[in-house]
């Protein structure tokens, strides 16, 4: 880490900027995050509609909607107008089987909190998106917050990005997910998630732009180093998530909806609010395969 101005860009250099018709945006960050306002979205999203909010999503990376107060049937439906949804057994089932709900605070055990990751690294297409709803939220605490990894990467030095460009790492949910299951629970996920290779830097699909791809969570090792140097490198990339010129912070009310770009991110969401309870639900979209 080290002191002084960051290079601080929202788009990818070279792209203009353009109104939006059809919604508000609002900045919540410098380079990251925007609150849309003028979009009901419980209804189908018109094709001019879904445009710019996609283009506002590649552009903000995560975007806010306040008071939705949508159905899960809503959600699903909004979230499913990106691709098809994605299901995750390793999480408590909400309404449907691709809706996961997050059950905190009061009696409940505290857990996948306070880290920075991005969603499902470990599988070879991690998610695209995720739409998240708070569906009831503590009187104090409880925020999330997201970081662009974009930004994160663009201000490498030189010398760490030549050691990272090209290479690759393992991935596994075993990190983030074996200390809430049984061993004998442990062998079947095991087999349907295996560890997965991705690059440390992947490139945006549809941005190009060039993004940090490792996260504390998920991410074991740098394959061909030795444990300790990729453990020394690892630890100083997981870091840049830290940095609160990349993030933006939101403040939660019951109906909210967050919805990110996973492929460009990661999120953290912050556990202060014990002993209230902090209710959510999220539906992800499949993504495919990072290169």
């Amino acid at each position: 880490m080290y002191e002084g101005r960051r290079t601080l860009r929202r788009l990818p250099e070279g792209t203009p900027e353009r109104r939006y018709e059809h919604i508000d945006v609002v900045p919540q960050g410098r380079i990251i995050g925007a609150e849309i306002r003028g979009a009901d979205l419980s209804r189908p999203l018109a094709p001019a509609l879904r445009e710019e909010l996609h283009r506002a999503l590649l552009e903000w990376k995560v975007l806010f909607f306040r008071g939705a107060h949508l159905t899960s049937d809503e959600q699903r439906a909004f979230a499913r107008a990106w691709g098809e949804l994605e299901t995750n057994p390793l999480l408590a089932r909400g309404a449907a089987e691709d809706v996961a709900r997050f059950e905190k605070g009061g009696t409940a055990a505290p857990t996948f909190e306070n880290v920075w990751h991005a969603d499902v690294t470990f599988r070879e297409r991690p998610a695209l998106g995720a739409v998240l709803q708070l569906r009831e939220v503590p009187p104090v605490g409880g925020d999330t917050m997201w970081a662009d990894m974009a930004a994160a990467y663009d201000n490498l030095p030189d010398g760490v990005k030549a050691r990272v460009d090209g290479a690759s790492a393992v991935h596994d949910f075993i990190p983030g997910f074996a200390r809430f299951y049984d061993p004998e629970q442990l062998v079947p996920l095991q087999d349907a998630f295996p560890p997965v290779e991705h690059p440390v830097v992947r490139t945006h699909p549809e941005t190009g732009r060039r993004t940090l791809f490792v996260n504390t969570s998920f991410t074991t090792h740098i394959v061909g180093m030795d444990r300790a140097e990729s453990d020394r490198l690892l630890g100083y990339l997981v870091r840049q998530a830290h940095v609160p010129e990349y993030q933006v912070r939101w403040r939660w009310e019951a109906g909210d909806i967050a919805f990110w770009d996973n492929r460009a991110t990661q999120h953290y969401a912050v556990d202060d609010y014990a002993p209230h309870r902090r209710v959510a639900e999220r539906v992800a979209i499949a993504g495919d395969r990072p290169f």
